[in-house]
């Protein structure tokens, strides 16, 4: 049994995910640890080239999955990515896809130095909620849900609601 859920927090650049993740570490009854899947991506050389135009790497799935597939096992993980449909079905407890008003996340991408394309591509992304439609063609209905992420506001009552979440998901691991 695992000794925690796998918890998938995705959404586009500049949504908060990071963010939720270092909070919800520090907020879950029941230890959890996160992997932000792009810096583990370049830590490990899990791509197979860099796009200097989108200042992005392509990632090798089959290896990252290779390299996740015994942590996942062990459970108590949050995976953050702005992708999700990569992670297989069974992995995922939680699919948590956070959304952001596309004026705020240009702004924030700005801040980020981003070159202008990349912006207009994560921008238009969230406008179509290129990330939400991912997440419920790949994942059960029931284990996706979708939060705004907009002020501190947002992320208080967005964290508070997984801790309950994962208070529930406890109990019933210990009934079952």
């Amino acid at each position: 049994m695992a000794k925690g859920p796998v918890i998938v927090l995705t959404g586009t650049p500049g949504t908060g995910k990071s963010t939720h993740a270092e909070l919800l570490v520090n907020e879950s009854p029941i230890p959890l640890r996160t992997i932000n899947v792009s810096e583990w991506v370049k830590e490990r050389g899990l791509y197979e080239k860099y796009d200097e135009e989108w200042q992005s790497y392509t990632v090798d799935e089959d290896r990252l999955l290779d390299e996740l597939e015994s942590i996942v096992a062990e459970g108590g993980l949050i995976l953050d990515w702005h992708s999700c449909e990569v992670f297989p079905e069974r992995w995922a407890d939680l699919v948590v896809v956070l959304r952001c008003d596309h004026s705020k996340l240009w702004e924030r991408l700005e801040k980020r130095g981003y070159p202008l394309k990349k912006i207009q591509e994560n921008n238009e992304a969230e406008i179509m909620q290129v990330v939400l439609e991912e997440a419920r063609s790949s994942y059960p209905p029931q284990i996706v849900i979708e939060l705004q992420s907009e002020t501190m506001e947002h992320l208080e009552t967005n964290v508070a609601r997984i801790v309950e979440w994962i208070k529930q998901w406890s109990t019933n691991q210990e009934s079952s």
